[in-house]
C-alpha cells in the first residue's frame, strides 16, 4: 500500500511541477500572461510549486525504507525521474501542439525503464 501511495503522490507532485515549470509558457501562448513582469511569472510558478511540495515531501517520507516504506533513496529518485518525464511528455504533447514524439524519445523512454529495472536489482 505504501508503494502505491508513494507512486500516486509522486504523480500528483509531478503534475504540479510540470505546470509550475511550463504552465506559464502555455499562459503566455494563450495571451493570459503576456504582459506579466518576470517576477510575477516566478511568483505564479512558486505558488503552483507549493502544491508540488505538498505531494513530493509526503511521497518521499511514506516511500523511504527508513520510515517503513519499500524504497531506498536511489529507487525513489529513479521512480520520480521516470514519472517526471512521463508526466512531462503527456502534458507537453497535449498542451503544446507543436511538440511531437520521435523515435529517439521512445528509445530514451526504453532506457529509462531499464534504469528502473536495474535500480531494483539486488
Amino acid at each position: 500500500m505504501k508503494a502505491l501511495a508513494t507512486v500516486l503522490l509522486l504523480i500528483t507532485s509531478n503534475v504540479f511541477m510540470t505546470f509550475a515549470w511550463y504552465g506559464h509558457l502555455k499562459l503566455q501562448e494563450m495571451k493570459i500572461s503576456s504582459g506579466w513582469p518576470l517576477i510575477l511569472v516566478i511568483l505564479f510558478s512558486w505558488g503552483v510549486a507549493f502544491f508540488e511540495y505538498c505531494a513530493q515531501v509526503p511521497a518521499n517520507r511514506i516511500g523511504f525504507i527508513e520510515n517503513g516504506g519499500p524504497f531506498n533513496l536511489m529507487q525513489l529518485k529513479v521512480i520520480q525521474e521516470v514519472i517526471s518525464l512521463t508526466v512531462f511528455t503527456v502534458v507537453a504533447t497535449l498542451m503544446f501542439k507543436g511538440q511531437s514524439l520521435e523515435w529517439n524519445h521512445f528509445v530514451a523512454f526504453f532506457f529509462l525503464v531499464l534504469a528502473v529495472f536495474f535500480v531494483f536489482l539486488k
